[in-house]
């Protein structure tokens, strides 16, 4: 060991060591960026204390507890109420709809077997039609196509009055407005105007087809009248199914039915007096081929007359049918015409059972 060693160790140990200068600046420096940090970390703090504070200040109400007082809580317990009693009425309505959607279903399916079986009838009547038809016209000796033609027209008419029929009597029940009956009623008068244009077209081919009635049900030939039903009583086959009329209704209906039956008298005397005619031009004496030649032609003048009398009777039904909807309210015109069809379908109905009656043979 040096002397030099020796001294620096013995002055350490004694506390008389003085370093040298450059590590005392050392020793400044560090206390310097010590005391900088110190500094920096008090002013951070700061900062820190001042942004917590401001945004406890600021901070939105979720991020803050509510304090609630009493009438906070009855607000609240109020808004619950009225919220839940809106849930009630809610779910009450939900069960409402549901009930009425069933109900619907349950009624459609009961009109739709409904329609099926009246569809099942028409198809039995058309055929029980057709059959009698074609006998009469075997024994008769027609066989002409102007009126096959409108054997087939007449039987689409009757397929399109049950439908129209049935789409009334709905329209009914469930109550539709009365704009939309009015328009289903001017379809039926519509539908009944068709029928009469074919007949009179019918009519140039043979009158006395349709005089007879052999287009028509066994039951319905029975009531026939001038190639068709006599106003008057279709006008008493609709009084009774009406409702709620008024004493001015009343009255016009009663003048509606009076003008018929004189009409309905007028043509019948037209018609007998033609008979009288006919009879006596064809049983005078007669003097000669000539004079027979000019009786028949004369005969046959007078019998065009009753293609006359058949479309005067015609326009005599279509104008009370359609004298009849004004006189009457729509619903009470729907029902009307519900009426009468339901009344034409059981007259078709019981010719059908009447021929599938069983007959005794013994």
């Amino acid at each position: 060991m040096s002397s030099t060693t020796i001294q620096v160790t013995n002055s350490v140990t004694m506390g008389m060591y003085e370093p040298p200068k450059a590590m005392s600046r050392w020793r400044d420096t560090s206390k310097a960026i010590v005391t900088s940090n110190a500094g920096a970390s008090s002013s951070i703090q700061a900062e820190s204390g001042h942004e917590n504070k401001f945004n406890y200040e600021y901070a939105s109400p979720e991020m803050t507890e509510p304090s609630l007082n009493s009438e906070d809580i009855a607000r609240l317990s109020e808004k619950v109420q009225r919220r839940l009693a809106q849930n009630r009425e809610a779910a009450r309505k939900s069960r409402l709809r549901k009930k009425a959607y069933v109900q619907q279903l349950e009624s459609s399916r009961l009109k739709l077997a409904q329609l099926e079986l009246q569809i099942q009838q028409t198809k039995q009547i058309a055929s029980h039609m057709g059959t009698t038809l074609h006998a009469n016209l075997g024994f008769t000796g027609h066989n002409n196509a102007g009126l096959a033609a409108f054997e087939m027209q007449y039987g689409h008419w009757v397929e399109e009055q049950n439908r129209q029929n049935c789409e009334l009597r709905t329209a009914l029940e469930a109550n539709v407005s009365d704009v939309d009956l009015i328009m289903l009623v001017d379809v039926g008068l519509n539908h009944y105007s068709h029928l009469f244009r074919i007949k009179a077209e019918a009519a140039k081919t043979d009158v006395f087809y349709l005089m007879s009635g052999m287009w028509r049900t066994s039951v319905e030939q029975f009531f026939i009248w001038i190639g068709g039903f006599r106003p008057s009583e279709l006008l008493n086959i609709l009084m009774p199914q009406l409702e709620s009329l008024t004493s001015l209704q009343m009255d016009e209906i009663g003048r509606l039915r009076y003008a018929s039956r004189q009409a309905e008298d007028a043509l019948s005397r037209g018609v007998d007096k033609l008979q009288q005619t006919l009879t006596q031009i064809m049983f005078a004496e007669a003097v000669g081929v000539e004079m027979y030649g000019i009786q028949m032609t004369s005969a046959l003048e007078k019998l065009g007359a009753i293609e006359g009398f058949v479309n005067q009777a015609d326009h005599l039904r279509e104008q009370a049918l359609r004298q009849m909807s004004r006189i009457l309210t729509p619903r009470q015109a729907a029902r009307g015409m519900v009426a009468l069809g339901e009344y034409f379908h059981r007259m078709r109905t019981l010719s059908t059972l009447w021929s599938a009656r069983p007959r005794d043979t013994g």
